[in-house]
């Protein structure tokens, strides 16, 4: 008696759920390694305002509404302020997206520690921040950074941090707190997935973004700034 084959939607189906099942153990098993590796580092502002020796506080963007930063970023400022108050390191990095005119988290960033007593000499700006990942590369390449706090959120820190020692950075984490967010479950998913990604680019180490397309206004000056680094000229931080 001949067996019965199987309907061709039952076996693409079967493909299906088996390429899912592999997909969630392959983002499990990323996530848990890019924690596990660096959880060490992560700290409570109470916590980090004792360090020292740092080249400077790496503070990521996340969004502006006009002139004023979002909840997320006015938390990420106010704990970078706080560090560089206490004398935890001289400078401040404010890397952020200005790939467009009309869109400036760097200048807003700037201009909120500057209202709150940062003098402009002891900050840097990144206009081409576009990633956490690009982020840190141009940390290293572009501002020589050798050793850094980054303060972010805890959900997205143990990425900040993976990604800058894939580049050489020696870095510590201070975790942003002040809002509570109901949409806490949506970043905590998407984290999972850029988590892979930014492993794979970890890896691999793709050019950043921004030597493919133009930077507008204050980043042209960045541009000639980046091309006099990797000539030497550039002090780093």
């Amino acid at each position: 008696m001949k067996r019965k084959k199987k309907p061709v939607w039952k076996k693409l189906l079967g493909a299906l759920l088996l390429f899912m099942l592999a997909a969630c153990v392959l983002t499990a098993a990323v996530n848990l390694t890019v924690c596990l590796s660096v959880k060490d580092r992560m700290c409570s502002l109470e916590q980090s305002l004792d360090g020292k020796g740092f080249d400077c506080i790496i503070v990521l963007g996340c969004g502006v509404w006009g002139e004023t930063p979002t909840p997320l970023l006015s938390d990420r400022l106010d704990t970078a302020l706080a560090l560089y108050k206490a004398g935890v390191a001289p400078k401040i990095l404010m890397s952020g997206d200005h790939g467009r005119t009309n869109y400036n988290e760097v200048a807003v960033m700037r201009r909120y520690v500057l209202e709150r007593g940062v003098p402009s000499e002891d900050i840097f700006m990144d206009h081409a921040g576009f990633s956490t990942y690009e982020t840190m590369v141009r940390a290293a390449d572009v501002f020589g950074v050798k050793k850094a706090v980054i303060v972010t959120q805890k959900y997205h820190l143990y990425r900040a941090l993976y990604d800058a020692s894939a580049f050489g950075i020696e870095a510590n984490g201070t975790i942003a707190t002040g809002h509570d967010f109901g949409s806490q479950i949506f970043w905590e998913l998407r984290e999972a997935a850029a988590r892979v990604k930014d492993a794979l680019w970890c890896m691999f180490k793709p050019d950043p973004t921004s030597e493919k397309r133009s930077i507008y206004t204050a980043a042209g000056k960045l541009r000639s700034i980046e091309r006099s680094r990797r000539n030497g000229s550039m002090p780093a931080i």
